[in-house]
C-alpha cells in the first residue's frame, strides 16, 4: 500500500512539474533590444536586463573553419591569438588586469564564426572596455605567445585520438561533406598546425576580421543610448577592407548511396558510432518541429533511441540523435557506443528505431510529451543575459529573427500528428545513410560492410 501511494504522489509530481513547465513557457519573448549599424557597417545588439549589475559583451565576426582554406586550424588560432596580446597590453598585463576585476573572458572558434566573449561588473565598464577595444582592434599576435600555443594544441591533437569520442564528430564531418569547407577540422591535423606560422595568423586577422561583417551584443546593466555612444567612442573609427565576405559554403545534395568509414583502433573494447547524413540549415522556418520531432527520436533520456538500445537491449549507456544546424546544409547523426562484439546489434537497433519513425510516424500522445519536454527546457535556455547576448550573436551569424523565441511556444503545439509525417519524410534521412565507427577493425569489419560502401582508416593517420 505505501508502495502504492508513493507511486501516485510521484505521477502526480511529475504531471505538476509538466504544467509548471508549460506554464513557465506561456508568453515568453525575447526582451526588447536595439538594433543599431555604426558608419563603419559594424552591426550592435544592445539589451538591457537590469536584474543584477552585470554586463556581457561578445564581439562575433564570421571567421570560423569554414575560412581555414588548406590550413585547417587557422580560424582557431587566430581566435586564441587574440588574446596573445595587443599594441598597449601583453598578454601578461591583460590576463592580471582581467582577474584583477573579476571579468570572465574567453575565445570560441566554430565552423562558421569566432566570438570574442567578456562578463563584468557594471561599475568597472570603463576599465574593462578598452581593454575588450584593444583585444578586438589591435592584437599583435606575439610569435613567443603563438609558438606556445601551438606546441599545446599539437599536444592536445595528439592526445584526442585516444578518445573516439572526442574526434568521431571531426571524422564524421570529413567522411559526409569532403572537401567543402564544413568538412574542415576546427582545430586542424597535425600536419595543419604544424605549418602554420604567426604571419598566417596576422594575414588572416586582416583579411576576415572587419567591422562590416562583424557584430558586437551587449546585454546587462546598462542604458542602451549611453552604451551606444560609449561603443561609438571606442569602434566607430574601426575601419576594414570592405570587400564583400561571401559565403564560404554552401549547401550540399543528398548521397545517392550508403558508405562506411571505417577507423581502426586496435586496442578498442568498444566501438563509437555515428549515423546519418546532411540535415538543415539553421534559419529553417521547420527547425522547431524538427527538434520536436528530434526529441522523441533521441533528445532525451526518455527517447525511443535511449529506451530501445540502453533500457530494452542493455547495449550501451546511452544513445541520441541530434541536428547540427548551420548557415547552410547541416548534419543529422544517431550516436552511441556498445561492446566490440554487440557492434552490428547495435547499429541494427538504431537503425530499426530510425525506421519506425518513417513507418509508424509520432501519435498525438508521444508529441504532447515531447511538446511538454520542449516547453520546459526551452525558457533556461535564455535566462541569463550572456544566454541572450549569444542569441543575438546567433541571429546575426545564421540570419534568422527573433520570432524562433517569440513564436516558439505557438510553433512546438502547431505540430500535430499528420505534419509530424511531414516533418519526417522531409528532414530525417532515411536512405543512403552515412556510418562512421571507430574501433577494433579485424573484430567488426566483416559485420559492417553490410551497411554500405567500405573505407578504412587508421586512426593514428594524420588528419580525418
Amino acid at each position: 500500500m505505501k508502495n502504492t501511494i508513493l507511486l501516485v504522489c510521484a505521477v502526480l509530481l511529475a504531471a505538476l512539474s509538466l504544467v509548471q513547465a508549460a506554464d513557465k513557457t506561456a508568453g515568453f519573448t525575447l526582451p526588447a533590444y536595439q538594433k543599431t549599424t555604426l558608419e563603419n557597417n559594424l552591426t550592435l545588439y544592445l539589451m538591457e536586463q537590469h536584474e543584477v549589475p552585470l554586463i556581457y559583451v561578445v564581439f562575433v565576426t564570421p571567421s570560423g573553419a569554414v575560412k581555414d582554406g588548406e590550413k585547417y586550424g587557422l580560424a582557431s588560432l587566430t581566435g586564441d591569438g587574440l588574446l596573445f596580446g595587443t599594441n598597449n597590453y601583453s598578454k601578461k598585463e591583460i590576463e592580471n588586469q582581467l582577474e584583477f576585476l573579476g571579468v570572465r573572458y574567453g575565445v570560441s572558434t566554430s565552423a562558421e564564426d569566432t566570438r570574442f566573449e567578456i562578463s563584468f561588473l557594471k561599475k568597472d565598464f570603463d576599465k574593462v572596455m578598452p581593454i575588450f577595444k584593444e583585444i578586438v582592434r589591435f592584437p599583435t599576435f606575439d610569435e613567443q605567445e603563438f609558438e606556445k600555443r601551438k606546441v599545446r594544441l599539437l599536444s592536445e591533437l595528439e592526445q584526442a585520438k585516444e578518445h573516439p569520442r572526442r574526434v568521431i564528430g571531426a571524422y564524421f564531418n570529413k567522411f559526409l561533406f569532403g572537401e567543402h569547407p564544413y568538412g574542415n577540422p576546427t582545430d586542424g591535423t597535425l600536419s595543419s598546425v604544424g605549418q602554420i606560422v604567426v604571419t598566417d595568423l596576422r594575414s588572416f586577422y586582416q583579411q576576415n576580421y572587419r567591422p562590416s561583417s562583424s557584430a558586437i551584443a551587449a546585454a546587462g546593466d546598462f542604458s542602451s543610448d549611453e552604451i551606444k555612444n560609449q561603443l561609438v567612442q571606442l569602434f566607430g573609427d574601426w575601419q576594414g577592407d570592405e570587400q564583400p565576405v561571401g559565403s564560404a559554403a554552401q549547401g550540399q545534395a543528398r548521397f545517392d548511396r550508403s558508405r562506411v568509414l571505417l577507423v581502426n583502433k586496435e586496442a578498442a573494447t568498444e566501438t563509437q558510432f555515428l549515423i546519418g547524413s546532411f540535415g538543415i540549415e539553421r534559419k529553417n522556418p521547420d527547425y522547431v518541429a524538427v527538434r520536436l520531432i528530434n526529441t522523441v527520436l533521441g533528445g532525451r533520456f526518455t527517447s525511443w533511441l535511449n529506451d530501445e538500445l540502453r533500457v530494452n537491449r542493455g547495449l550501451t549507456y546511452g544513445a541520441y540523435s541530434s541536428f547540427n544546424a548551420r548557415k547552410q546544409t547541416g548534419t543529422f547523426y544517431i550516436s552511441s557506443f556498445t561492446k566490440t562484439e554487440t557492434t552490428v546489434e547495435a547499429i541494427d537497433v538504431a537503425l530499426e528505431v530510425l525506421a519506425r519513425l518513417h513507418d509508424s510516424g509520432v501519435s498525438e500522445d508521444v508529441l504532447s510529451s515531447a511538446k511538454n519536454y520542449m516547453k520546459g527546457q526551452f525558457p533556461p535556455d535564455y535566462e541569463t543575459s550572456g544566454d541572450l547576448a549569444d542569441f543575438m550573436c546567433d541571429m546575426f551569424i545564421y540570419d534568422f529573427n527573433e520570432s524562433y523565441i517569440n513564436d516558439f511556444e505557438k510553433n512546438v503545439d502547431s505540430v500535430t500528428a499528420e505534419s509530424a509525417r511531414q516533418i519526417i519524410d522531409k528532414y530525417f534521412p532515411r536512405d543512403n545513410m552515412q556510418l562512421v565507427l571507430i574501433g577494433k577493425a579485424s573484430a567488426i569489419k566483416e559485420g559492417v560492410s553490410k551497411y554500405g560502401e567500405l573505407t578504412e582508416k587508421e586512426i593514428d593517420a594524420d588528419g580525418f
